[in-house]
């Protein structure tokens, strides 16, 4: 019997070809919903997933599942334990976007700094002379703070390293390059001008950055954040931005995703919004699906993956 591949979400072509190409049946479902990925693959024995939560309920559905892959770094959706459990291995594509979202984070870096987004809206509400009253601000000579310095927070400094900016980083297994001084936690809120979140979602990183960071932070200064919107926490952080603890934010990711338009952020002028953007790229999305069906193809074909973040016996 043909193994069957199940997509809920379609991929990029270059994906489903290496699947077919390799004798498996892909299935394209119709969408994330927790039942409808139960009925539509009941008899896959791979999935491919995006930022959806996969938990042993959903597991237990498939019981030919040998493999989930992530369609992406973070994994914190997916039930691991569930799964090294039930025999069945967990994969993502580290390799794949790590250049993506380091250039969709100094964009927001310097969207924020020069207001673009507020001043292009006050373009089309007949309002030219918004700009009078909020001049931005230069990035040259400033402090940039990045929180995580694996491969996002790495190749972010390398793509700053042109904009003449002090770069310090804060990673417990990082040490000090010719360019990024590494530094303690507390320095980084109390000095950086920008201080940037390319942490992992884990259990010791949720809700670390709260209301106590946003007091330490200097009141011109900004937060940008491409990780996972479970670090923050955002009440507080609404609330640093309304009281003027902090100059703004620029948010890609959210504790509830899609970010409901009653959120308290969506109403503030100080922040930039985007949807969870940051890897959502033609060439990072090809890549990535190449990346996740090659591993796949590895464990149907009894091989080891390269990219598993469990470890089965």
């Amino acid at each position: 019997m043909t193994k069957q591949v199940y997509l809920p979400d379609d991929v990029p072509s270059v994906g489903k070809k290496i699947l077919t190409e390799a004798g498996f049946e892909v299935v394209i479902g119709s969408g994330r919903e927790r039942q409808t990925m139960k009925q539509e693959g009941a008899q896959a024995s791979a999935v491919l997933i995006g930022t959806q939560t996969f938990d042993g309920d959903i597991m237990d559905s498939m019981p030919n599942l040998k493999v989930i892959a992530r369609n992406g770094v973070g994994y914190d959706a997916v039930d691991v334990d569930a799964a090294t459990k039930r025999g069945i291995y967990v994969v993502n594509t580290p390799k794949a976007l790590s250049g993506s979202v380091a250039e969709t984070a100094v964009s927001e870096l310097l969207a924020i700094s020069k207001n673009l987004y507020q001043n292009s809206a006050a373009i089309h509400d007949d309002n030219w002379n918004y700009r009078k009253a909020h001049p931005g601000r230069d990035v040259a000579g400033k402090t940039v703070g990045i929180l995580g310095f694996g491969r996002i927070g790495q190749q972010v400094a390398k793509k700053l390293s042109g904009f003449d900016v002090k770069i310090i980083a804060y990673d417990p297994f990082a040490k000090s390059t010719n360019n990024v001084e590494i530094v303690d936690r507390e320095t980084i809120f109390k000095t950086a001008d920008y201080v940037m979140v390319h942490l992992p979602a884990i259990p010791e990183t949720k809700h670390s950055i709260g209301s106590a960071e946003f007091k330490m932070m200097k009141n011109d200064a900004y937060l940008i954040n491409m990780a996972r919107g479970v670090i923050i926490v955002e009440s507080e952080l609404v609330t640093a931005l309304k009281n003027g603890d902090i100059a703004g934010a620029a948010l890609d990711v959210f504790e509830e995703e899609p970010l409901p338009v009653t959120n308290p952020l969506v109403g503030l002028d100080n922040v930039l919004l985007t949807p969870h953007i940051a890897s959502n790229t033609i060439e990072t999305k090809a890549q990535m699906a190449t990346d996740a069906t090659k591993d796949i193809v590895r464990v149907l074909q009894g091989k080891m993956p390269e990219a598993n973040v469990n470890q089965l016996n």
